[in-house]
């Protein structure tokens, strides 16, 4: 499952991976609600429930999300994403579904074959990958789809066989000494 967060829309896309076949299960978008304003808790609660009865419905393996970019002109809009981007660690971690990351170039090299894509070049991959009639919109969609499909890449031997397969990343247990 990949998830493009926002504090206005947070998009979400729900693949099945197979050998040799990946499937677009359900895409969409959890819209919170302008009525609570500048109440970032409220928000963040409609984000937490649509988050939770997606992973109810679908039961995800992992949860994939972009890393926090920050821009030196707006460094409030990545404290704020950082909120939502915790509200959707949390329902993962509370859902035992372990979280993955990769930075936006990653996921852009992954989907586009170019880091540096704009928003329409990522739409349009996602779209003809899927085979979709039209773009995915919001744009929000077609990125937690383009993450989706870069954990999907993420796990794919290479021809030299790096990466090795394995798990998404988990952090260590702490042990008490």
């Amino acid at each position: 499952m990949g998830v493009d967060p926002g504090l206005n829309a947070t998009g979400y896309g729900v693949v099945e991976c197979r050998p040799g076949d990946v499937r677009l299960l359900e895409a969409g978008v959890i819209r919170l609600p302008r009525s609570h304003g500048d109440n970032l808790p409220a928000r963040l609660e409609t984000l937490f429930d649509g988050l939770r009865e997606v992973m109810a419905e679908f039961h995800p393996q992992a949860m994939c999300l972009e890393e926090v970019y920050t821009h030196r002109d707006y460094p409030r809009t990545s404290v704020l994403m950082g909120h939502a981007r915790g509200v959707i660690c949390l329902a993962a971690r509370l859902a035992s579904i372990p979280v993955v990351s990769f930075p936006a170039k990653r996921v852009k090299q992954s989907v586009t074959g170019n880091g540096n894509a704009s928003k329409t070049q990522v739409q349009r991959a996602v779209q003809n990958f899927f085979s979709l009639a039209c773009a995915p919109h919001p744009p929000d969609v077609a990125d937690a789809l383009a993450v989706a499909m870069c954990f999907r890449d993420s796990r794919r031997p290479s021809a030299n066989g790096w990466p090795p397969k394995r798990g998404p990343h988990r952090a260590p247990r702490r042990t008490r000494p």
